[in-house]
């Protein structure tokens, strides 16, 4: 007999056990982490929740069951969660070697950035030092870690609860030696200028603020930005670049090579890019 599909078996345990009304509010998809799942589900399909909730637990081999209840908020990027099955929230996502481990209920862990994530492994070279200036749970820290021994990376990270799953996530990894981490606003911390290979800028929706400050932090002979922005997504091609580029130039130094990359939709006419720049080395220094 063929085997059913997820959404199948869940279907299937829940006309047994619920109102056929029940039925027309599961959602078509879900978001996996591990071992806790998010589903969208309307407000009136609360009477539901406990059934719905019950049927994916039991029937996926689930930790808990989590329903997005609004928006992501403040500086701190935090998830507007609420649990409708199960207890345990704390999961561990594997990823090209690198396993995360965070509360799905408190943290932002957003499947759509899994290539930048790994990319962040194979751009990083031996002998580099990274500075990571919104570290997170460790997204691009640790692939930058992991990409040679020789590689030393700087994280900071302002939520301590993502501070807490950075340090654990460090040790998890094997990349303890390479990673310093910072709990506080990278505005506020005591970052080495003039010594950095490479600078990731992470946050959304716009790291344009923080590009200056990064600039400082590159060497004189020069470096690399990785700066993440939400932009219109019928804007002219190469605007998002020119206003990375602009903050370059504004901080005093030229750019050498410049490049936007689509990570993923963001919201109504809106989309996640990446603009890479290498910056040229400075000709004031020697």
């Amino acid at each position: 007999m063929r085997a059913l599909a997820p959404l199948e078996r869940v279907r299937a345990r829940l006309g047994r056990e619920a109102p056929a009304a029940a039925q027309q509010f599961l959602p078509r998809g879900h978001e996996r982490l591990g071992r806790v799942i998010l589903l969208r589900l309307p407000e009136e399909a609360r009477p539901f929740f406990p059934a719905i909730g019950r049927a994916y637990l039991e029937e996926l081999g689930l930790a808990s069951v989590l329903r997005h209840a609004g928006p992501v908020a403040g500086v701190q990027r935090r998830p507007a969660l609420e649990r409708i099955a199960g207890t345990e929230t704390e999961t561990v996502v594997r990823e090209h070697g690198v396993r995360y481990r965070f509360d799905a209920a408190r943290i932002l862990f957003a499947r759509g950035n899994k290539s930048e994530r790994a990319r962040a492994g194979t751009m990083v070279r031996p002998g580099e030092r990274v500075v990571d200036l919104f570290a997170g749970i460790g997204y691009f820290a640790i692939p930058a870690a992991r990409a040679d021994p020789t590689v030393q990376v700087l994280a900071v990270e302002l939520n301590p609860v993502s501070y807490h799953y950075l340090l654990e996530n460090v040790k998890e990894n094997e990349v303890a030696a390479q990673v310093t981490a910072f709990l506080g606003d990278n505005r506020e911390v005591a970052l080495p200028v003039g010594e950095a290979d490479r600078v990731f800028l992470g946050f959304l929706p716009s790291s344009l603020p923080w590009v200056g400050g990064a600039v400082k932090l590159l060497r004189p002979r020069g470096g690399v930005l990785h700066v993440h922005l939400t932009w219109e997504r019928r804007a002219p091609n190469g605007s998002a670049e020119r206003a990375v580029t602009s903050e370059v130039e504004r901080a005093g130094r030229d750019v050498a090579l410049s490049n936007a990359r689509r990570v993923k939709p963001y919201g109504p006419g809106r989309e996640h890019l990446v603009v890479d720049v290498t910056v040229a080395p400075d000709a004031a220094s020697p």
